[in-house]
């Protein structure tokens, strides 16, 4: 079995039906969201390594066929025309990193009716958790202003590999480290982490926990301080920290607290430690932290080095998932959009072209860009191979980086953010409205003839999402 089978099965018997049909034409697939979560002014496209990976190594084997006909429970033989089906196309995608807005395509699948079909699943499923997961993180280094912020969410995100993600996307928009040791070991991520409640609660006391600590990790580590009493489990670390060695500094030690007034305790922790000589020992705090506390403690002006982030930003548990599409919008050289109520698509391949200070336009991917800025989308895959290296953690840090700092601050608060929209070129809404008439044309107006209403609400049906 390979991950071919990691789809939909209405992704197979589509797939079968074009095969049957002779359908093997290019057809043109966008993914896009729709529309932004509540308090999101932006989102930070994520995922586009792992789904090229995925159409690189995409081949249907014999073990596939076997599976796919044993769920449809039909004979193997009429599965057969499945085996050995590659991905061979081209993919024009947002490259990982940059800002992406509602309407806009991440990515544009061209090949093969049959192959660009049965990637439909598992790209969805790449680029729709990755981007929330990003998307969120961007938002707790805003809140952070300036300050580090490090990921923690490892032991509460939905499974190792979501976990893995949330640490590289958390570098990718500027995480300072992550606790994640299978993360930092292979993305070069500063790996991070103090100790549990646990750990102390196994020694008779508090202050004999953190010197055999410290005899373990005589370099810079960082205290729990809250396990029993806060007040006391500081000034206790403070002892610990002025004793290392003979009484030197150690440089880049700190304390964590986890629990309670994190704003009251920082204060009380920085009290103690500066009147213990210690003012370069620097404050940690975690716990069921995401952008929207981090933005209070930051306003408060609480004396806190660095933000531990975890559960709320690895699941991204405000906004756990986007409302993101993979939409056919153009078939053998023909446009096509769909009509649905509060769903009609856009046709024909496109591109996101951006200048500063303007709104992004969607136009045709062979518009000219002058009149409008930048083309955003490029091509990474080219006859089903990469057409570049895989991009570093530092080039999509610095595209988010790029990007952020030409995004209109309504857009990057916090709470009550304004949502930038994109506008459409005139070709792409001349096309579309072609392509409606078309349609129109083909079904007959016996829809639109029913009543006035239904005949006046024409009008709208080519609004584009």
């Amino acid at each position: 079995m390979s991950e071919a089978t990691t789809t939909d099965l209405y992704e197979v018997t589509m797939a079968m039906s074009y095969l049957r049909e002779g359908m093997i034409g290019p057809a043109t697939f966008s993914l896009f969201v729709r529309d932004l979560p509540p308090d999101r002014g932006f989102l930070v496209d994520a995922g586009l390594e792992s789904a090229l990976d995925y159409l690189s190594d995409f081949r249907v084997g014999p073990e596939d066929v076997e599976d796919f006909a044993a769920v449809l429970g039909r004979p193997v033989d009429e599965l057969r025309p499945l085996l050995g089906l590659a991905f061979t196309g081209q993919v024009r995608a947002v490259p990982e990193g940059r800002v992406v807005l509602a309407g806009e395509p991440l990515l544009e699948v061209t090949a093969p009716m049959p192959e660009a079909q049965l990637v439909e699943t598992y790209l969805l499923n790449r680029l729709n958790h990755q981007t929330a997961i990003a998307s969120k993180a961007a938002r707790c280094v805003l809140a952070a202003a300036g300050r580090p912020v490090v990921d923690f969410s490892l032991r509460r995100t939905h499974g190792p590999e979501a976990g893995y993600h949330a640490a590289r996307l958390g570098a990718v928009v500027g995480f300072a480290g992550t606790s994640n040791v299978a993360a930092a070991r292979a993305e070069g991520i500063p790996a991070v982490g103090t100790m549990a409640h646990s750990f102390v609660e196994a020694f008779d006391s508090e202050e004999a926990a953190f010197r055999a600590f410290a005899r373990t990790h005589p370099g810079p580590m960082t205290l729990l301080v809250d396990t029993y009493d806060t007040e006391s489990g500081v000034r206790t670390a403070a002892r610990v920290l002025r004793d290392l060695d003979g009484g030197a500094r150690v440089p880049g030690s700190a304390i964590r607290l986890d629990s309670g007034d994190l704003g009251f305790l920082a204060r009380q922790a920085r009290s103690i430690l500066d009147a213990a000589g210690l003012e370069e020992v620097r404050i940690v705090v975690s716990g069921g932290l995401d952008e929207y506390a981090v933005e209070d403690l930051v306003r408060s002006a609480a004396p806190i080095d660095i933000y531990a982030v975890g559960t709320r930003v690895g699941v991204s548990a405000d906004a756990p998932y986007l409302d993101s599409a993979y939409k056919l919008v153009a078939y053998d050289g023909r446009p096509v959009m769909k009509l649905s109520a509060a769903k009609v698509t856009a046709p024909g391949p496109k591109q996101i072209f951006r200048r500063a200070g303007q709104p992004d336009v969607i136009g045709l991917a062979d518009e000219d860009p002058a009149p409008y800025g930048r083309p955003v989308l490029e091509t990474v895959m080219h006859g089903g191979e990469r057409t570049r290296e895989r991009a570093t953690l530092a080039e999509s840090h610095q595209r988010f980086l790029a990007d952020l700092a030409h995004l209109p601050y309504p857009a990057r608060r916090i709470r009550a953010p304004a949502a930038q929209r994109p506008v459409f070129s005139e070709r792409l809404a001349a096309l579309a409205e072609e392509v409606h008439g078309r349609i129109d044309r083909e079904l007959g107006a016996i829809a639109r003839a029913e009543s006035p209403e239904q005949a006046a609400s024409g009008s709208h049906r080519t609004t584009i999402r």
